[in-house]
């Protein structure tokens, strides 16, 4: 896979005599503590001039980079800013590890130790802190690249750190965590990253082979499966195209989880040219990245197993591909879903929640959850309506939805509760069929018409619909990660299943 090497974290008690690039974390309008006061020693004061100034520190993510005298042992030492004290955060510190990550890379340099003293004011634990600060420098560091004749390409130096400043035990378990995330997030991007020549239905389960390490259980129904279950939806979205759709079953049961399961639903649709209904040429560009919604699944299910979470996930990925052809679904066809409702269709280029029904219909009455969650590429409308700044939720159950958008902000994956109302059920009447799969005024807005339309099919279960629609791709780099994908969802699902069991 095209991935670049993983950073490897490591603990240490003190700064080993060895060590070439010290960085100290510190908080602005706050003195050194004892290890960075001695390093200022050792470079004469160097250290405490270059943060003198009451506006070096503020900004948190910036790098004060100084060159050591000749006297000093380590090469380089550079105080990574944190911001005042009292706004100090998860994100806060993920980010500023993703700028140092970049910094470090700049300079060309492949290892480093952190160094954490205790900063009066910050009201995380010092392995949260430096756990943080690890998994930004993680996910700042993945690469996706397949260029063979790229500077450097098939080359790229592991990036080590040591960690020093907190309890062994407690960062241990803390870098357990932050690395089994980074591990689910990567694979997500990877994913998305693919071409659509690499990744799709004909070899999508090749590249499930990760879960598989990790313990997931991973079912694929082929095309017979799907029509003993009636899911007929999806396969009329992947009629069109010669590689026919799949359905893979991901099952995860942690030690001491309970017998009913988190469902979770991703839309993966490998590519989306629109069938019939066809894209212009440049909406089309992206729309490899439309099966986000089963690679944040994908992330998510082994960021829980990696770190070995007490809880019992199942997910069910729709994988097609939605092409024009002969074969292909047609404008006003009526589907008999898995549900036993038809559904009459009209955009062939809203086949999301085509595929959609079929699967949560499935995951609803195969594993009795007790909350379903889906992800998708679904709706433009989302993201016209909400911008670039939130991604958009329905839910069934106010409570969870409160808990997710909580979630959401403690990662810096922000959802926005639009409203899931039967008013709207009103447009997706017709005279034929159970349900128009699409509102009747093509401009109206259609994403809560696309969330209604998915609750007939959840069974009544409590259910969140992730609208991700443009949260998948970034233009460029950002300090969290490279121009790509961003493997949008799996950090907010990580963290609303871990503060669920918690809670519970």
């Amino acid at each position: 896979m095209p991935q670049s090497p993983v950073p490897v974290f490591e603990t240490a008690d003190e700064i080993s005599a060895g060590t070439s690039v010290v960085v100290i974390l510190q908080a602005a309008q706050t003195g050194f503590g004892p290890r960075a006061t001695a390093l200022d020693t050792e470079t004469g004061g160097i250290l405490s001039r270059a943060c003198a100034d009451a506006a070096a520190l503020a900004q948190s993510g910036a790098c004060i980079d100084v060159i050591a005298p000749q006297a000093v042992s380590a090469r380089r030492v550079i105080v990574l800013a944190m911001g005042k004290a009292g706004a100090v955060t998860a994100l806060s510190l993920a980010r500023a590890g993703g700028l140092l990550a970049a910094h470090l890379e700049g300079k060309g340099e492949c290892a480093a130790t952190l160094v954490l003293d205790p900063i009066a004011g910050i009201s995380l634990p010092g392995a949260e802190i430096l756990a943080r600060v690890a998994l930004g420098m993680r996910l700042r560091r993945y690469r996706f690249d397949m260029r063979n004749r790229r500077q450097g390409a098939g080359a790229d130096r592991t990036l080590r750190v040591q960690l020093v400043g907190a309890g062994g035990p407690e960062l241990n378990s803390a870098l357990a965590r932050i690395n089994a995330i980074a591990d689910g997030v990567e694979y997500a991007r990877t994913l998305v990253n693919l071409p659509p020549n690499h990744l799709h239905p004909d070899n999508f389960h090749d590249h499930l082979e990760p879960l598989r390490e990790a313990g997931i259980d991973v079912e694929i129904l082929d095309t017979v499966k799907l029509r003993e279950f009636g899911m007929n939806a999806i396969l009329a979205v992947g009629a069109g195209s010669v590689r026919p759709p799949r359905v893979a079953v991901l099952r995860y049961r942690g030690k001491g989880a309970p017998a009913q399961p988190l469902a979770f639903v991703g839309k993966g649709v490998c590519f989306d040219s629109g069938g019939l209904c066809i894209k212009r040429g440049e909406q089309m560009f992206d729309m490899k990245a439309d099966m986000g919604g089963a690679a944040a699944v994908v992330g998510l299910l082994i960021a829980l197993a990696r770190q070995g979470s007490p809880v019992h996930a199942v997910g069910v990925l729709g994988i097609a591909e939605n092409m024009p052809s002969g074969t292909a679904l047609k404008p006003r066809d009526i589907i008999t879903t898995a549900s036993g409702q038809t559904v009459e269709v009209f955009d062939t280029d809203a086949e999301g929640r085509l595929i959609l029904a079929d699967c949560l219909y499935y995951a609803a009455s195969r594993f009795n959850p007790s909350v379903i969650v889906d992800l998708a590429t679904l709706t433009y409308s989302v993201m016209r309506g909400l911008g670039s700044v939130f991604a958009g939720l329905f839910s069934t159950d106010d409570a969870i939805a409160s808990r997710m958008i909580t979630a959401g902000e403690i990662v810096g994956e922000r959802f926005w509760q639009l409203p899931l109302d039967r008013a709207y059920d009103e447009g997706l009447q017709s005279p034929f069929a159970d349900l128009r799969h699409h509102a009747k005024d093509m401009e109206d807005g259609d994403a809560p018409y696309a969330a209604a339309f998915l609750r007939h099919f959840t069974e009544d279960r409590p259910w969140v619909h992730l609208d991700i629609a443009g949260k998948e791709l970034t233009e460029k780099d950002q300090p969290l990660g490279r121009e790509g994908a961003t493997a949008f969802g799996v950090q907010m699902l990580e963290e609303w299943v871990r503060a669920s069991r918690v809670a519970n």
